[in-house]
């Protein structure tokens, strides 16, 4: 076992799809795997798992507070004997996060049971949140839907966004969630759909709605693109190369209907200093990114 993955909710089997043969046991939403390259479709990735036995709850306790102090638990059978276990170790009490707030410092190292005297842990793991799920102190009075949320993740996690006075362009924008959030940050947004943007929005002057198709737009140099549109994503990778000689920095949800195109995937990432993720506010969905900034 070289590490165990935590499939997003509900999308467990678009990870055993991805993962094939390297699966060495499935337990619930959780993956021991063979092989250190980091799959797609992971909430959480427990990056050094190690094995211990143990003969009594305060035996496994004390392990876990002699390596550090914070442990998250990810309970997936004998699940009293578990809980007792975490009861002996700090408190951890998760916290909605602000806009743009600084990510936890900490290290947060997950466990579960394997059975009543084997526990699973891993003190190094690809997300500072427990089971790598991060909530928001959310806006519900301004955006139309909750698609907001995935650039303030990916903000908020990166720490890399627009600044203020940065030429945008927003594409297939409607409703106007992410428009909303680019304005915030006191962009000059240009919002681009045949479909208008959602009249509850409060924007300001500095967003230009325009009436096109996302598609038939011709590509202009600006400082980021952004992309929340349906769309197949062959069709996605065709507008991504059209843009990638004029857009500095690029956002786009790749979103799939059906089987999951992984390779598809592999040629997003050839655009150079690319990369991919899953967000916890990612469906069947994965966000491709391009940073120069």
């Amino acid at each position: 076992m070289d590490l165990v993955a935590l499939a997003p909710r509900e999308l467990g089997h678009v990870l055993i799809d991805e993962l094939g043969d390297r699966i060495i046991e499935q337990r619930d939403r959780l993956f021991l795997i063979k092989g250190k390259a980091r799959p797609l479709f992971c909430q959480n990735l427990w990056l050094e798992p190690r094995i211990f036995k143990f003969k009594s709850i305060s035996e496994a306790a004390k392990h876990l507070r002699s390596i550090q102090r914070n442990w998250w638990l990810h309970s997936t059978s004998h699940h009293r004997r578990a809980k007792l276990i975490a009861e002996q170790l700090p408190v951890l009490k998760p916290k909605r996060l602000d806009f743009l707030a600084p990510i936890p410092k900490s290290p947060l190292g997950s466990w579960t049971l394997l059975d009543s005297e084997t526990m699973l842990y891993s003190t190094d793991c690809s997300s500072p949140f427990p089971d790598g799920e991060i909530e928001f102190n959310e806006d519900k009075e301004n955006p139309p839907s909750r698609a907001y949320l995935k650039l303030w993740e990916l903000f908020t996690i990166t720490g890399v966004y627009p600044r203020s006075g940065s030429r945008v362009v927003d594409l297939g924008s409607s409703p106007g969630g992410w428009t909303w959030v680019l304005d915030a940050l006191e962009c000059q947004v240009i919002s681009v759909d045949k479909a208008p943007l959602s009249p509850q929005l409060k924007l300001s002057n500095r967003v230009e709605y325009r009436a096109e198709s996302a598609f038939a737009m011709e590509p202009f140099a600006v400082d980021w693109l952004f992309s929340d549109v349906i769309c197949y994503p062959d069709r996605l990778l065709k507008l991504v190369q059209s843009w990638e000689s004029v857009a500095a920095n690029m956002v786009c949800t790749i979103k799939f209907q059906g089987q999951t195109d992984f390779k598809i995937v592999s040629e997003f990432l050839k655009v150079p200093g690319s990369g991919v993720i899953h967000l916890y506010n990612n469906k069947h969905e994965l966000t491709w990114f391009r940073f120069k900034t």
